[in-house]
């Protein structure tokens, strides 16, 4: 899959806080990984940093070409990391209350794993039409499901803000994994929330299809409208491109 990513500190924030990777392992199998950090006097760039580059440079010791395998992966690495990322938070005091949201997509030449903790979130662009493949771990999002408010009510809810599972806040991970085929033409978005603050679904769907195959060029024009949407948080915006079946 043809990829091209780019993260950005947004109009209000006077740090960056999310970090995002693509790791290829010895088979040429890709992970694409988004990580927003939260909590901390400095510690939010800390635990996302540390999860995208301790668990890309593990991908790349791999010889994984299969989901199951990667599925199983992820669950150990993640919990690993997760504990890293409490133990540092412990050890010292400016890095105290430390974690990170996460999303990761194990691309193979026709399917793709999607696993994540928190808000940042995957979509497929598919035939014109996008879907949030992940589900968010906020307070908002569990109220939708219990039917307290609608998806609707949720986008404005303050419970948005509380995440309710993420990396390095608790010593139990629970990682949603989804998986799916893919189909020459598709498209995989992987971002941090700081852009679905600001543009929905119908404007994400307008740009990527307007910028044809041109990924470089469409990740910018996204991060260019969120900012001038208002820019209320860091932006990091993913894009892989299935050029044809297999590739």
């Amino acid at each position: 899959m043809k990829i091209a990513y780019a993260s950005d500190r947004g109009r209000v924030r006077s740090t960056n806080q999310d970090y995002t990777g693509v790791f290829i392992n010895k088979v040429g199998t890709q992970l694409a990984i988004v990580a927003d950090g939260v909590g901390g006097e400095n510690g939010g760039d800390v635990a996302s940093t540390m999860a995208v580059s301790h668990l890309g440079n593990e991908w790349q010791q791999t010889g994984i070409n299969d989901l199951a395998a990667a599925q199983a992966w992820v669950k150990d690495y993640v919990s690993s990391e997760n504990e890293t990322i409490v133990q540092a938070a412990k050890r010292y005091k400016t890095l105290q209350g430390m974690a990170t949201t996460i999303v990761m997509a194990v691309i193979l030449p026709d399917r793709v794993g999607i696993a994540n903790l928190g808000d940042s979130r995957a979509y497929l662009i598919r035939q014109q039409a996008i879907t949030q493949l992940t589900e968010d771990h906020n307070l908002a999002e569990e109220l939708v499901q219990h039917g307290a408010i609608t998806p609707a009510q949720a986008r404005k809810h303050p419970g948005r803000n509380v995440i309710t599972r993420q990396l390095g806040a608790d010593t139990v991970t629970d990682v949603d994994w989804f998986e799916l085929p893919l189909q020459a033409g598709d498209y995989l978005l992987m971002t941090s929330d700081g852009m679905v603050k600001h543009l929905d679904n119908r404007a994400i769907l307008q740009s990527i299809l307007a910028g044809g195959d041109g990924l470089e060029t469409t990740v910018k024009t996204l991060i260019e409208q969120t900012n001038q949407a208002g820019g209320s948080d860091n932006i990091t915006v993913l894009l892989g491109y299935q050029e044809s079946e297999g590739q």
